[in-house]
């Protein structure tokens, strides 16, 4: 479903993402390790389109087309969709009224709010004044109005307390099973996505099946990510790069 070939992303002329190769296969779920200022945030960011991200080199494939060159809203309508680690605040704009304005089947927000306890939150400013857990739900009641079909996930248990991130977790989990489907051995999820992680606490939700670890722009190693969180744990990121898992 994605496919990112030797990506090199500058922002204002700084290099932030060099030659970065990696992949999403239809109805799996990857995700991506790295410590602080890897530029994790920077490769979501690129994905998704925004603009001061300049791809320099390389090009983002999505269900086989390139769309390196599409502004955000496009990437939108074909699929993509994002929950940032700290979106804005936007004063003077309803939750209700982005919710509906971002479905793409003019689900009922009342309904979908109800799921995630955010029904009191629907005629307030969005996040504006929010807790760390209800902006996690305020973004996730979006991306449930507007049913990608990739999700790019940056890092879901931030700031989120220890009751919040269960119901987090259990709603990402609902989220991608939606057309979940299990013709044999192996059950195929109907979304995909691509979850950035620091402690790693999203896998006891949601069953990842690929791990990438990004360190000073770049993939170092990839593999079974509950090994790769297993070595980072015990060795941090230094041993990463030095991994030998790199396929």
């Amino acid at each position: 479903m994605l496919k990112i070939e030797d990506l090199t992303v500058e922002v204002n002329g700084k290099t932030l993402l060099r030659d970065v190769n990696l992949e999403v296969k239809k109805g799996y779920t990857n995700v991506l390790f790295g410590p602080n200022g890897a530029g994790k945030s920077a490769l979501m960011r690129t994905i998704m389109g925004f603009s001061e991200y300049k791809v320099v080199k390389g090009r983002i494939l999505f269900n086989g087309e390139d769309i390196t060159g599409l502004p955000v809203d496009e990437r939108a309508r074909r699929g993509l969709g994002i929950m940032m680690q700290r979106p804005p605040d936007m004063s003077g704009i309803k939750l209700r009224d982005l919710v509906k304005a971002v479905s793409k089947e003019k689900k009922d927000p009342e309904k979908l709010a109800e799921n995630l306890d955010m029904k009191r939150f629907l005629d307030r400013d969005v996040n504006v004044g929010f807790s760390g857990g209800e902006i996690k739900r305020s973004e996730l009641l979006q991306l449930a109005a507007q049913n990608p079909s990739l999700y790019l996930l940056d890092e879901p248990e931030s700031g989120v307390d220890l009751v919040s991130i269960e119901q987090v977790g259990k709603t990402i989990r609902e989220l991608l099973e939606d057309g979940l489907e299990c013709p044999g051995e192996r059950c195929t999820r109907g979304k995909s996505a691509l979850i950035i992680t620091h402690t790693g606490q999203i896998l006891d939700y949601v069953q990842a099946d690929r791990g990438y670890i990004l360190c000073s722009g770049t993939i170092m190693c990839s593999g079974n990510p509950l090994k790769l969180l297993e070595e980072i744990k015990s060795k941090g990121y230094e041993e990463c790069i030095k991994c030998k898992l790199m396929r």
